[in-house]
């Protein structure tokens, strides 16, 4: 059985606190390796050798770190089969759906080559007489990165590849549950050029992440989980110093309006509710047809949609979609159905007996569709990360909208609709981080940023785009001014640009 350990200094080294974590196959649920949790004397000496690469790296240019990061899209898109086959298998999502994982990561990688420019500062001549004002960004140093199993190539270069883009040296704490492709990567930036200590990935569990919480090495740090663990490693960060970036749960709404293409709608809900088991923090839980009208309508047609899914093993391209990641997470979901149906909501479809022939013990579930939810019972409330689909009828516009600017979490939302000035009010007014119009899953592209409000993000600065350099860099401003001859006298007022 392999043994997977840590990637420190440029290379794989063992664990050394004798305590592993199974990593499953949920296509099987066969244990197919092990993972070394480390202890905080490794994680020490993984920032140690970060803090000791990081500042030749700082002070090497932008544009020689943006080749490493260019040889580095190369290399990944050699690989491209392999790393997805090896995260479908780790993680249980189909082999499409990995790819898509890579891509998206290797987006945010080829924003973070442009950062010669993205970390040009400021200048102002003339700011007064004689004196010049400029600013420049420069690296924090060593900072960290927590990342989620659902997402794990995708999250963690949204993470390394603009902090390390930015002269830092990071440290990657990535899910055990599929640690595979993480490791995989930070060894293909090793062979893209990056010096040794620039990037390790450390693995653990709650021990890891606390020693990077508690180090006074690492300057900031960015997770994307639970909004339990988020706001938890939120304020524990701030308690010593460090900026964070903090990314929580998510209760993602779709408004389907009376006069939206419902055949369009329906596809859009079937992908976006149902894709990768409904394993993503911008999946869409919660459909709300506004008018009885709609609301039936939708259920006849989404009823037969959601029993025609196609569940299967996750080497299987024409499954729509794999197996959940471990059996806790299976019976989880399968709890909140039968908590649901406690409640008193109707549920349409049932999936929570399928079985996949051959694969008996591997972690599936058929999808599930509850109508005539309300917004009191927990399955609407809470967040419940599977193959779940909620309908909350709204009588109006009005009730829809505030359905999601009510909900304590506020990560995604989106609006089905022909009418533009409908559109156009729902997006100024839901209080919602990111909204689609007639897209079900609003992940902006790289070049821009990706967060959620209230419970769904904590900080003040977003993933990806501008806010990423923003993040790992900090701000230093010059005001300079060169004699001319002319002797002022001492000024013992606040300065004044004359």
């Amino acid at each position: 059985m392999r043994t997977i350990g840590h990637f420190i200094g440029g290379k794989e080294v063992e664990g050394k606190s004798g305590r592993f974590a199974d990593v499953f196959e949920p296509m099987t649920g066969e244990v197919k390796a092990k993972v070394a949790l480390a202890t905080k004397a490794e994680m020490r000496a993984a920032i140690e050798n970060a803090k000791a690469a990081q500042p030749e790296w700082g002070a090497t240019n932008p544009q020689r770190r943006a080749r490493v990061l260019m040889k580095f899209l190369d290399l990944v898109q050699r690989d491209y089969d392999k790393l997805a086959e090896l995260l479908a298998r780790e993680h249980g999502k189909t082999i499409p759906d990995a790819k898509g994982d890579i891509q998206r990561g290797l987006e945010v990688a080829e924003f973070a080559c442009g950062i010669p420019h993205l970390m040009k500062g400021e200048y102002t001549e003339g700011a007064g007489p004689g004196i010049d004002i400029y600013s420049m960004r420069q690296p924090l140093g060593v900072v960290a990165g927590i990342t989620p199993f659902n997402f794990p190539a995708m999250i963690p270069m949204w993470k390394f590849a603009p902090a390390i883009a930015c002269g830092n040296a990071f440290i990657l704490k990535p899910s055990e549950r599929d640690p595979g492709v993480p490791m995989a990567l930070a060894a293909l930036m090793l062979e893209a050029g990056l010096p040794p200590g620039i990037l390790n990935v450390v693995n653990g569990d709650k021990e890891a992440v606390d020693a990077i919480l508690d180090d006074a090495d690492i300057r900031a740090v960015g997770f994307v989980g639970s909004s339990p663990i988020a706001q938890y490693i939120y304020e524990r960060a701030a308690a010593t110093g460090k900026r964070a970036q903090c990314f929580g749960g998510a209760k993602n709404h779709a408004i389907i309006m009376p006069d939206a293409d419902l055949d369009q709608t329906v596809d859009a809900l079937i992908g976006a509710g149902y894709g990768s088991a409904g394993e993503r923090c911008m999946a869409i839980s919660v459909a709300v047809p506004v008018g009885k009208s709609t609301a039936d309508r939708l259920m006849e047609k989404l009823i037969p949609r959601v029993e025609a899914l196609k569940i299967g093993p996750s080497t299987d391209p024409s499954a729509d979609f794999g197996p959940l990641v471990t059996r806790e997470a299976l019976e989880r979901v399968k709890t909140y159905v039968e908590i649901g149906v406690q409640e008193g909501a109707t549920l349409a479809v049932d999936g929570r007996g399928f079985k996949m022939q051959g694969y008996e013990n591997g972690f599936y579930m058929g999808g599930c569709l509850f109508d005539n939810v309300t917004k009191d019972m927990r399955i609407y409330k809470e967040e419940i990360f599977g193959p779940v689909l909620s309908v909350v009828r709204a009588h109006d516009y009005a009730e829809a909208l505030a359905l999601p600017s009510d909900h304590d979490y506020g990560n995604g939302v989106a609006i089905f609709t022909r009418d533009g000035d409908a559109a156009r009010d729902f997006a100024a007014k839901v209080n919602v981080g990111m909204v689609g119009i007639n897209v079900p899953i609003p992940v902006p592209i790289a070049y821009y940023t990706f967060g959620g409000w209230k419970k769904s993000g904590f900080g003040d600065l977003n993933q990806h785009g501008p806010d990423s350099v923003r993040f790992y860099t900090k701000t230093k401003t010059v005001t300079s001014r060169w004699p001319s001859g002319v002797k002022e006298g001492a000024e013992f007022s606040i300065p004044l640009m004359k």
